[in-house]
């Protein structure tokens, strides 16, 4: 199978050999033949397996074998949970469209809305935006969604675990009721399923790989080790193995930014990203890991999907995520485009059902190691971490959602403002 043989023009043929992209993966191959034939989609496949140019290629052909409209209204809407994903499918579309006269754009919260109305009233022929921000942008009227042809909803599932559920449908209001639509995602719950039946019209069901698997090629291990010595442990295994590019990922932002500090006056360079971040701080944050200049990047959840960063060789749990499909998402930043990886778990006691649930959630036991001088505390309890304790919340109101970030606007009345400055610290 070859990118040729799927019947992409020679212009996206151009572009992905640009990237050094030979042959298309799985998700690829068996995605971007009915998305071209017009049909919609639902389709599950991995972190890492290249799911966004499934249905960015075959979009882009799509779009620029019509007729561009009068003022370049938007024709594809891509919608994602975070603004780290939306930028990294936003650079996607511009480097698999770089032969063709097409406009894109991305507009999220957290950040001016300034320079995203400006690229707006240019002309986009593809969107790609964050719920927040979108609708924020459209009560202003400043977008138009009028004249969609392509709807994309990536990553649904955590769309829904963010709480997203009353704006999709917002914005499925918004739309036309005659377009193709596309769902993407690493995995997909009774939910998701549910959604889908909403949106999509006799969908062609596409799998890369089993729902919830990891990949084969990441090494995973637990070390079960007390509570209190895990910041310890995790800064030896750092310092002792050499590692010079490490994904962390902890529950909550403190403990986020507790961690880094400590890294940092243990001499490791490091940086923490999460919703409390500014846009600028966060886009730092992930230049520098990318680069080299920062060694360790201690994230939270909302960075489990949408990092793109080639070869990362190390992911660690220092916390178990309470939701088991997020250690797939977690781990998943390793081991992409058929490269090795390694993802390391610390499990203290109160830990223990997260363990097992995420055992039985990917079918297989994960090897357990106990280091010399971080033993785990024999007396300590195995009841599990309550929410208030670490856990994140995981409701599913429309109000959860706005809360992961959006538009700082401040126009409107007090009440307004106070919920629009909530939405732009985390999204």
């Amino acid at each position: 199978m070859s990118f040729q043989s799927l019947g992409l023009s020679e212009a996206l043929l151009k572009a992905i050999s640009k990237k050094g992209y030979n042959t298309p993966s799985p998700i690829q191959s068996k995605a971007i033949p009915p998305v071209l034939e017009g049909r919609d989609v639902l389709a599950s496949a991995q972190t890492g397996t290249g799911k966004t140019a499934g249905f960015v290629l075959p979009m882009l052909q799509i779009l620029s074998q019509k007729e561009s409209l009068r003022n370049r209204p938007v024709r594809a809407l891509i919608l994602t949970p975070t603004r780290e994903l939306a930028a990294q499918v936003f650079a996607n579309v511009k480097e698999y469209g770089e032969f063709l006269d097409m406009r894109s754009a991305v507009i999220f919260g957290g950040v001016n809305q300034k320079s995203q109305v400006a690229k707006l009233r240019e002309g986009v022929d593809v969107l790609v935006a964050t719920p927040g921000r979108l609708i924020d942008l459209q009560n202003q009227g400043l977008l138009s969604l009028s004249k969609i042809d392509i709807f994309v909803l990536d990553e649904a599932d955590r769309m829904l675990d963010m709480g997203f559920l009353r704006d999709i449908e917002r914005i499925m209001k918004l739309i036309p009721s005659k377009r193709q639509n596309l769902m993407f995602s690493a995995t997909f719950s009774k939910d998701i399923k549910k959604l889908a039946h909403g949106i999509l019209n006799n969908p062609v069901q596409v799998e890369a790989t089993p729902e919830n698997t990891t990949v084969e090629a990441i090494a995973q291990k637990v070390y079960r080790v007390a509570k209190d010595k895990k910041t310890g442990l995790i800064i030896k295994l750092i310092q002792d193995g050499g590692w010079d590019q490490v994904l962390v990922f902890t529950r909550t932002k403190h403990g986020a930014n507790k961690l880094c500090k400590k890294m940092i006056s243990d001499g490791i360079t490091a940086a923490a990203i999460h919703g409390n971040k500014s846009q600028g701080a966060r886009t730092k944050a992930l230049a520098g890991f990318k680069s080299g200049s920062v060694k360790v990047l201690v994230a939270t959840d909302i960075a489990a999907r949408g990092l793109d960063i080639p070869l990362l060789p190390h992911v660690v749990n220092f916390e178990l995520p309470n939701i088991s499909e997020d250690y797939v998402h977690r781990i998943g930043r390793t081991g992409r485009a058929g490269a090795s990886g390694e993802a390391i778990s610390l499990v203290s006691a109160d830990e223990t059902t997260f363990l097992r649930d995420i055992e039985k959630l990917v079918g297989e036991r994960i090897p357990v190691e106990i280091m010399e001088g971080y033993e785990p505390d024999p007396n300590a309890s195995t009841e599990p971490i309550k929410q208030g304790q670490g856990g994140r919340n995981r409701g599913r109101s429309s109000n959860s959602g706005r809360n992961s970030g959006g538009n700082s606007r401040s126009s409107g009345n007090s009440r307004s403002n106070s919920g629009r400055n909530k939405r732009s610290s985390n999204r």
